[in-house]
């Protein structure tokens, strides 16, 4: 099984069977002191990575500034965000990673990520997860130990929704009759959906019905371990292949032989050290990397065209690349 399903252009392009591709976590710059980015310069920053190549930006679902948690990510609501950046972007996929679903009603879900879809002709992806802020759940009345039923409820009366006038009965999100439908409907054949670590469910209930895997870095014999059981429950039950993807975060180094240094979730490291890892990634079968750039410490400019010019014409892929 070396196929993955055709979705859409945002899925087919940045996932190819066998190769790795990368994006970036936006926002696009150092904001290590505090919780909070500037977002100075964010559109010229986001056009920028699409002209260098890179192959999606990933943006993250935070309601709240919580500081001990430490990360406000984008400010920006995710959907009102991309919906802006796909009138002023033309190639570049726009990811959400991820979506709390029990924090949202899931109709408002769908609505969004088909009317983004529509909007950038197909270059939408959903990282979906349960949630893992306690201080959230609380403060929207919601019950936090309850979030694995709520994200299966939810995922299951999106994917519906994607359907003609679809029925749909929930016992947390209400009724939807025949008499009624959701618009719009998706540009592909649905809004590819990807999982963010377990979400509170099973890794079987996860390959059967997510369209990918979103988990976290860990070394590469482990990271090997978990891609290949993974595979391993796709090849023995699902028509498709499906892709895996993983953050790092990243201190690029101006030294391109800067040997390889531990920070939490990534690396220190230097340009030649950075393609070796990646690599690796790509042989153990992960399909694409988003590269989250908060510590970094080197100028941004300095580091994307480093990135640019020296990483990423080794992970080139051509969009007519045969995929099977």
């Amino acid at each position: 099984m070396t196929q993955f399903e055709s979705i859409n252009k945002a899925y087919n392009g940045i996932f190819k069977p066998n190769r790795l591709s990368i994006g970036l976590v936006v926002p696009i710059e150092n904001y290590s002191l505090g919780p909070i980015p500037t977002m100075e310069n964010h559109l010229n920053r986001v056009q920028q990575i699409e002209q260098l190549g890179f192959k999606a930006l990933w943006v993250r679902d935070i309601p709240f500034n919580v500081p001990s948690f430490g990360d406000a990510g984008q400010l920006f609501d995710p959907f009102t965000y991309l919906g802006f950046l796909a009138g002023q972007t033309n190639d570049i996929a726009l990811g959400v990673s991820s979506i709390a679903l029990p924090l949202h009603h899931p109709v408002h879900v769908a609505k969004s990520a088909a009317s983004i879809d529509q909007l950038s002709n197909g270059r939408f992806i959903l990282g979906i997860a349960s949630g893992d802020r306690p201080d959230e759940y609380p403060a929207m009345g919601i019950n936090y130990e309850n979030r694995g039923e709520l994200f299966r409820e939810s995922f299951y009366y999106i994917r519906k929704a994607q359907e003609s006038f679809p029925l749909i009965k929930s016992n947390n999100y209400g009724e939807l009759k025949s008499h009624i439908d959701v618009l719009p409907k998706p540009k592909g054949t649905k809004v590819p959906m990807l999982i963010t670590g377990s979400s509170r469910q099973s890794l079987e209930w996860n390959v059967e019905h997510g369209d990918g895997w979103m988990s976290y870095p860990k070394d590469l014999y482990n990271q090997k371990q978990t891609i290949d059981a993974w595979r391993k429950l796709i090849k023995d039950s699902q028509e498709f292949d499906k892709p895996f993807m993983q953050p790092l975060y990243l201190d690029l180094q101006e030294e391109d032989d800067y040997k390889p240094q531990p920070i939490p979730l990534g690396f220190r490291i230097g340009s030649n050290f950075l393609i070796d890892y990646f690599q690796k990634l790509e042989n153990i079968g992960v399909n694409h990397i988003a590269l989250n750039l908060r510590f970094n410490n080197l100028d941004i400019d300095k580091t994307l065209e480093i990135l640019g010019n020296k990483v990423l014409p080794h992970f080139h892929i051509n969009e007519k690349e045969v995929t099977a």
